[in-house]
C-alpha cells in the first residue's frame, strides 16, 4: 500500500484529463472521486454501512498507461466482482503513475480478479498485472541487542512510534534467554507503521544506543484455504538444539499416526497419516511445553508453485548435505544455496534487502532469506558494508543455519 501523510482532500475531477469521462461514471455508479495526497480515491460504495473490508480484499494493478483513468479501470475490474474503492496513484502532471489498487467486498472477488486480470489486454498491446496486496501492519526492526526481552521493546520502540500494538520476538536456537537480533513490530494500521518506517529510517533514532535497520516486514506466503484444508504436516518451532526428531515423534504420535519427523536445528515439520489427526495434535501442542521449553505449532504451509499442484511436500524432508569446501569460495555461497534449496524441491531462496545509516552516515545493508519450501525467513546477525557482501553473507548464514558446513571458504 501507498505510504501518505495527513490526508489534504479536495475534487478529483475538476480540471483533470477526461473529466467529462470521470463526471459520467460517477454518475453512472454514484461513487465519489476524490484527490488525497498524490493518489485518487473512487469510492466508497454510496450508502456503505458495513465494515470496511477485510484483509485479502485488495489487489495490486501495475503495468497502467499513464493516460488511462477510471473510467477505463473501473468497468474492467467491475467483470471480478464489486468493487469498494480504487487508488490511482498520481503525478503532479495529472498523468497516473502506472500503479493502482482496488478493493473487492470479498476475497472471493480478489481471488478471482486475480486470475482473471492479469496479464489483461486493457489496450491493445498494453497488458496490465494484477496480483494480490498485503496491507502490511508489520515492520522488521534489526539490530536488537540480544539480551533485550520482548516488554523492553515494546516500551523502547513505543517511545518513539504511535499505535504499537504487539512485537514479535524469536529466541535464539543456541540460547533461549536472548533474542535473534530482531523483532517485528505490529502497529494498529498500514497508516501507522508507514508513519514509523519513515521516522525510524532516517537514521537519527538510535535504539539502546545502537544503529537499527528498519523495513517493512515480508508479508506470510498466502496459500488458499481449500489447499490448507488438506495439509497433514505440522510445523513446530522454538525447539532445543538438544531435543531429538525421537523425542518429538513420541510426543506427537499420542494424537495419531506419525508417519516422518524432519528436525532441522530449532523447527520440525511432523508428518501425519490424516489431516484430522495433524490439527488435533497442532491444538494439543500449540504453545505447550517440550523438554522444558515452549514451543509454537502451526501447519505447514505446502509450496505451490503454479498453483495447480497443493501438496509438495516431498523435499521438505530431505537432508541437505555437502563436501565441506566443495564449492571453494566465498562468492560462491548464493550459488551452493540455490543448489541445496532446487535439490531439495524448496524452491529458489528470496532475498529482501534492508538498509540503514551506520556511523558517520556511512550506509549498511542487510539481507533477509527466505526459503519458501521451508516457510521459513533467516537473518544475518550483522550488517554489511556492500550490497553484494550483505548478500553473500546472508547467504553463507542461511547455509549455516540449515546445517551445512562451509569450512575451506575464505573470509
Amino acid at each position: 500500500m501507498e505510504e501518505s501523510g495527513p490526508e489534504q482532500v479536495t475534487d478529483g475531477v475538476t480540471g483533470t484529463p477526461k473529466e467529462a469521462a470521470l463526471r459520467a461514471l460517477m454518475e453512472r455508479t454514484k461513487f465519489p472521486i476524490r484527490q488525497c495526497n498524490g493518489q485518487r480515491r473512487y469510492g466508497p460504495p454510496p450508502g456503505w454501512d458495513r465494515p470496511i473490508p477485510p484483509r485479502g480484499c485488495e489487489v495490486f494493478v501495475g503495468k497502467i498507461p499513464r493516460d488511462l483513468y477510471e473510467d477505463e479501470l473501473v468497468p474492467v475490474f467491475e467483470t471480478a466482482g464489486p468493487i469498494y474503492e480504487v487508488r490511482l496513484m498520481m503525478d503532479f502532471n495529472g498523468q497516473n503513475r502506472g500503479y493502482a489498487f482496488v478493493v473487492y467486498t470479498s476475497k472471493d472477488d480478489a481471488k478471482r480478479c486475480v486470475k482473471t486480470l492479469n496479464n489483461y489486454e486493457i489496450r491493445k498491446g498494453k497488458c496490465i498485472g494484477v496480483c494480490s496486496s498485503v496491507d502490511n501492519c508489520r515492520l522488521f526492526v534489526g539490530g536488537i541487542p540480544k539480551k533485550v526481552k520482548k516488554d523492553e521493546i515494546m516500551a523502547e520502540v513505543s517511545k518513539v512510534t504511535d499505535n504499537v500494538v504487539d512485537v514479535i520476538v524469536y529466541p535464539s536456537a543456541q540460547d533461549k534467554t536472548k533474542n535473534r537480533g530482531f523483532a517485528f513490530v505490529e502497529y494498529i494500521s498500514h497508516r501507522d507503521a508507514a508513519m514509523a518506517r519513515r521516522k525510524l529510517m532516517t537514521g537519527k533514532i538510535q535504539l539502546w544506543g545502537h544503529q537499527i535497520a528498519v523495513d517493512w516486514a515480508e508479508p506470510e506466503q498466502e496459500v488458499d484455504q481449500e489447499i490448507m484444508d488438506q495439509v497433514k504436516v505440522l510445523y513446530a518451532r522454538n525447539l532445543l538444539l538438544s531435543t531429538t526428531e525421537e523425542t518429538i515423534e513420541q510426543a506427537f504420535s499420542k494424537f495419531g499416526e506419525v508417519e516422518r519427523v524432519k528436525k532441522i536445528k530449532d523447527y520440525c515439520f511432523i508428518h501425519f497419516r490424516t489431516k484430522e489427526q495433524a490439527r488435533d495434535a497442532m491444538e494439543a501442542m500449540n504453545e505447550t511445553e517440550l523438554d522444558g521449553n515452549e514451543i509454537e505449532v502451526t501447519l505447514a504451509k505446502p509450496v505451490d508453485k503454479d498453483h495447480r499442484s497443493p501438496l509438495l511436500f516431498r523435499g521438505y524432508y530431505g537432508t541437505p548435505s555437502m563436501r565441506p569446501g566443495f564449492y571453494g569460495d566465498y562468492k560462491k555461497s548464493q550459488e551452493i544455496l540455490e543448489d541445496v534449496c532446487q535439490k531439495n524441491q524448496w524452491g529458489s531462496p528470496v532475498y529482501t534487502l534492508h538498509s540503514t545509516l551506520g556511523p558517520q552516515e556511512v550506509q549498511l545493508f542487510l539481507y533477509k532469506v527466505s526459503i519458501p519450501g521451508l516457510a521459513t525467513q533467516y537473518q544475518p546477525p550483522k550488517l554489511c558494508r556492500t550490497v553484494e557482501e550483505a548478500k553473500n553473507y546472508a547467504a553463507e548464514h542461511t547455509l549455516q543455519q540449515l546445517g551445512i558446513s562451509l569450512e575451506g571458504m575464505s573470509r
